[in-house]
């Protein structure tokens, strides 16, 4: 069924099988899979499928963000087929978890030092130090319309001198797969793009690092924050920011007092949830198993304070840290986005 100059028809074609488009504008927000014609100049026409939010559909294109945030414009009169879908796999490896609850963990790891609300969105800032810490984190309804919710979320953010990022998610059933959509159909920019992921807590205990060969601490000093190097500097701000959350853990490999060690990690243990994150390796020192020993060790730890379940982050193009959480069972739950706001007014 599809909806033109305002009458709703069912769309048969003369091609094998029954095709029927039976989407409608009221399926904005839906998860849905389409099929449409595509014509080329070097090709003969062929058929394109996608699978996606249907985040908008106006004037004849349909606008659907699939699960990597990546839009695509489709126009209604190439559709051949579409339908609702449902918007869990039947089958998903991993723990099981609601986008908001991952959402609101991982929020609870990269704390900021100041936040204020504007309904349902907190506004948090760091310093600058990590966009997790220095976005906006838009669990709901600003209580505003969305045009003047930017003004004030770019409004806050300049008057700490700070770039206005927004943070969405694709992906995930109660995502933010059309806020994604209407940001960037407003010219803010993707600048990063991350995969959370999440996988049981126990098989990372048991990849076995040798016995004391990572120290596990509450604190962390200045050669775990070189190693880090996340920050060109290790002002109060950045030890705030790691240091915060619910039980915090780091782990350091070599390196005495003071000094730069071959590999470090921070854990962040809330509830069920392990949180893995800063987990760097001396690039001189990489494929010796360094980075699974740290993971190990803090595993352990977390699994004696009753967790269950892991999470991570990981940015799409880290080809070699996705690698290694392949292996480790790790399975992506949703991808994540920071918007920068547009230069002007």
């Amino acid at each position: 069924m599809i909806r033109t100059g305002g009458v709703d028809r069912t769309v048969e074609f003369g091609t094998p099988g029954r095709l029927e488009v039976r989407i409608t504008p009221a399926d904005v927000g839906k998860r849905v899979s389409i099929r449409r014609l595509h014509h080329s100049a070097e090709d003969a026409a062929k058929f394109t499928d996608t699978v996606g939010v249907l985040t908008s559909w106006d004037a004849g294109v349909l606008m659907v963000t699939r699960r990597t945030g990546e839009a695509v414009r489709i126009a209604e009169s190439s559709l051949v087929a579409g339908k609702v879908v449902p918007d869990v796999p039947a089958r998903r490896r991993g723990p099981a978890a609601s986008y908001e609850e991952l959402a609101r963990v991982a929020a609870r790891s990269w704390q900021p030092v100041e936040s204020g609300r504007l309904g349902d969105w907190e506004l948090r800032a760091a310093g600058g130090f990590t966009r997790r810490a220095n976005s906006v984190l838009p669990l709901g309804d600003p209580g505003v319309p969305l045009d003047e919710a930017l003004t004030r979320v770019r409004e806050w953010y300049a008057a700490r001198e700070l770039p206005a990022y927004v943070q969405t998610a694709t992906g995930s059933p109660g995502a933010q797969d059309a806020l994604h959509s209407e940001l960037t159909s407003r010219g803010w920019l993707v600048e990063v793009s991350a995969e959370l992921r999440t996988g049981a807590l126990a098989p990372l205990a048991d990849t076995g690092a040798e016995p004391g060969a990572v120290r596990l601490e509450r604190g962390f000093d200045d050669g775990w924050l070189r190693r880090y190097q996340r920050s060109p500097e290790s002002g109060e701000t950045v030890r705030r920011v790691l240091a915060a959350g619910p039980s915090v853990w780091f782990a350091s490999v070599g390196g005495g007092a003071g000094e730069v060690p071959a590999a470090i990690g921070r854990c962040v243990v809330d509830g069920r949830w392990a949180g893995f994150m800063a987990v760097e390796v001396d690039p001189g020192q990489r494929r010796r198993g360094l980075g699974t020993a740290v993971m190990a060790a803090l595993a352990g730890r977390a699994l004696a304070e009753g967790a269950s379940a892991a999470w991570l982050q990981v940015e799409a193009d880290n080809t070699a840290a996705r690698a290694m959480y392949d292996r480790a069972g790790f399975r992506t739950h949703h991808t994540y986005h920071h918007h920068r706001a547009p230069e002007g007014p």
